[in-house]
């Protein structure tokens, strides 16, 4: 069999969605599928390495696809680099890459599905119109709650966005499958009408990630680590404001963050107003990222509170955070909470600076606090290893195609 993905991210780059669909490409080629992967050129600043492409381009050059890790066929379609610097930027880059994906899509060989993974939101266009040219079943990856999500976060004011909003609904009714992430989004989805969902949930690949031991630290003495995205989800002007409440207590605690995103001018500048109580640092990979793990005593995850969509959604960075081992003060609700209490390997806290500081001043009061023993560990193992997830998607995958091809079978009278 051969599966088609049309995505916003793959290898060299290092992301959510490329650790997701790595492992995934991974468990297609190990039962014997034919994989083409149809992509915009890598961007390099989310390349390890300052850029160095470890993948060969491909695709718009008229040399043919370039192999991957695992044999699969890499298309690269529009380079689009000098617009990803602001939303609106980004938003149109991933329209050229869907317009790009489908003449791209068509040149690759004629796959039995097409799977789309969602965001990036234009994808849908290009996945939808290829499999009505190709007249093969459709899988629709919803890593995020869309479109839900781009309506609370203002994304659909414009008329452009709203037309996405209504594009991506109507594609996740037409699909042979939807797979989303979280059962909390799955259910959601069932209540608009829309029968074929599946849930196939964020992981890492356990094996790939080392167990890092609790920091022996003095009593009064807690590192804080907020690692990943510095957008407009997240809501960190609340942890900026909570660490400018503990600079003068008699704990030493410290605030860290290390990452990029839309929103970092703007919480640099509030950082600064408030004595900067926040050290902020540059996104880091490889070893420079395991060095900070290894300072943390606790990390965040943290999502905005007023966005109701944040009740069935999960930061993929919950994952990464249990295997490593840390404590995970968690500044969520619904599903991302639920998960949390379940590791073990938590404390929960309101969105509000003074509930975040008084939580701090806790944890480091007790040494033992943040030394988890190994509890988020044991809870990806049983419920989020990106390998054992590959091989659910390869099985839904291949129920799609067998579905699609009973349908189209007519029934013969004997």
């Amino acid at each position: 069999m051969r599966v088609q993905l049309i995505t916003h991210s793959y290898l060299p780059e290092r992301t959510p969605p490329e650790r997701r669909w790595a492992a995934f490409v991974e468990a297609f080629r190990a039962e014997g599928w034919e994989v083409d992967i149809v992509v915009p050129p890598a961007d390099p600043g989310h390349i390890p390495g300052g850029g160095h492409e470890a993948v060969p381009e491909s695709g718009t050059s008229g040399t043919g696809p370039a192999l991957g890790p695992w044999g699969e066929r890499i298309h690269r379609t529009l380079r689009w680099s000098a617009l990803r610097g602001t939303r609106d930027g980004r938003f149109l880059g991933h329209i050229l890459h869907a317009v790009a994906a489908i003449p791209v899509g068509l040149r690759a060989g004629r796959p039995d599905v097409i799977v789309i993974t969602v965001p990036a939101l234009p994808t849908v266009v290009a996945g939808w119109t290829l499999s009505r040219l190709r007249r093969v079943p459709l899988i629709v990856e919803m890593r995020d709650a869309w479109p839900d999500l781009a309506r609370e976060s203002g994304v659909s004011t414009g008329l452009l966005s709203r037309l996405m909003e209504s594009l991506v609904t109507g594609t996740q009714r037409t699909a042979d499958l939807v797979v989303t992430v979280t059962e909390g989004f799955a259910e959601r989805l069932r209540e608009r009408g829309i029968e074929r969902v599946d849930v196939v949930g964020n992981g890492v690949p356990l094996g790939a990630i080392p167990a890092l031991p609790a920091r022996i630290r003095p009593r009064g003495h807690l590192n804080v680590l907020y690692l990943g995205n510095h957008g407009e989800s997240q809501g960190l002007e609340t942890v900026i404001r909570a660490a400018s409440l503990v600079t003068d207590g008699p704990e030493h605690i410290t605030v860290r963050f290390v990452g990029s995103g839309t929103q970092r001018a703007g919480l640099a500048a509030l950082n600064a107003s408030l004595g900067a109580p926040v050290q902020m640092l540059e996104s880091v990979h490889g070893a420079a990222l395991t060095a900070q793990y290894a300072w943390a005593d606790t990390c965040l995850v943290t999502l905005r509170p007023d966005w109701p969509s944040f009740e069935w959604t999960v930061p993929s960075k919950t994952y990464e955070l249990l295997a490593v081992g840390r404590h995970v003060t968690g500044v969520v609700t619904g599903e991302a909470a639920r998960i949390l209490e379940e590791s073990g390997a938590s404390t929960l806290v309101p969105a509000e600076p003074q509930a975040l500081a008084e939580a701090w001043r806790r944890l480091a009061q007790q040494q033992g606090s943040t030394d988890v023993a190994g509890r988020g560990r044991q809870w990806v193992s049983r419920h989020a290893d990106l390998p054992q997830l590959g091989r659910r998607f390869v099985e839904r995958a291949r129920d799609t195609v067998l579905r699609r091809a009973d349908r189209a079978t007519p029934y013969n009278r004997h």
